[in-house]
C-alpha cells in the first residue's frame, strides 16, 4: 500500500473518531492523532496486546502501556470501572477510548511540570512533534534525541510531513 494511501487511512480513522465522538480538547488535533496512530501500528485498530522482546505490555492501535493509560487518568468505556480487571485492555483496544487516553496524556504532559519541559525537541513550541516524542518516550523523558532514528519516529515524521504539505 502506498504511503500516501496509508496516511490517508490513518487520518480518516482519526477524523471519524473525532466526528463521531467530538473533540475532547483541541490540543491534539485529528491529524496529529492520525500520525501518532500511523507511527505506532500503521493505525491497525485490531492490533492486539503484546509484550515485545524488550519488555513492557502494549495494546491497541496506539500501542499504549498500562502506565501511559494510568497517567492519562485511566479513561474507560462507558459503564466500565477503571479499577476492574480488563478495563485497561478494554479501553486501549477501542479506537475512541484509546484516542481519549492519548489526548488526556498529552494534556497532562503538554505543560511544564517541575523538572520537566514539554518542548521535547527544543524548538520553542509544544506541538504534535513534541507529542510524538512524549508518546514514544514518556512525558518525563521526551528529550532523548535517539527517538529520531526509531522506526516509530520515521513513520511519524513521514506522516506529519504529508499532513503539513496538504495543510
Amino acid at each position: 500500500m502506498s504511503l500516501v494511501k496509508t496516511v490517508l487511512y490513518a487520518l480518516t480513522a482519526a477524523i471519524v473518531v473525532v466526528m463521531v465522538y467530538g473533540q475532547e480538547n483541541d490540543l491534539v488535533t485529528p491529524n496529529c492523532l492520525g500520525c501518532l496512530c500511523e507511527a505506532s501500528t500503521q493505525c491497525n485498530a485490531s492490533s492486539p496486546c503484546h509484550t515485545p522482546a524488550g519488555g513492557g505490555y502494549y495494546c491497541g492501535a496506539f500501542l499504549i502501556s498500562w502506565a501511559y493509560w494510568a497517567d492519562a487518568g485511566k479513561p474507560v468505556l462507558k459503564g466500565d470501572n477503571p479499577e476492574a480487571q480488563g478495563a485497561f485492555e478494554n479501553c486501549v483496544l477501542d479506537l475512541h477510548c484509546a484516542a481519549v487516553a492519548v489526548r488526556q496524556y498529552m494534556k497532562k504532559f503538554a505543560r511544564d511540570l517541575p523538572g520537566v519541559t514539554a518542548d521535547c525537541n527544543g524548538d520553542g513550541e509544544v506541538n504534535c512533534v513534541d507529542f510524538a516524542h512524549m508518546h514514544m518516550l514518556g512525558g518525563f523523558g521526551c528529550r532523548d534525541s535517539a527517538i529520531l532514528s526509531s522506526e516509530f519516529y520515521k513513520r511519524f515524521d513521514t506522516c506529519w510531513k504529508v499532513v503539513q504539505a496538504a495543510g
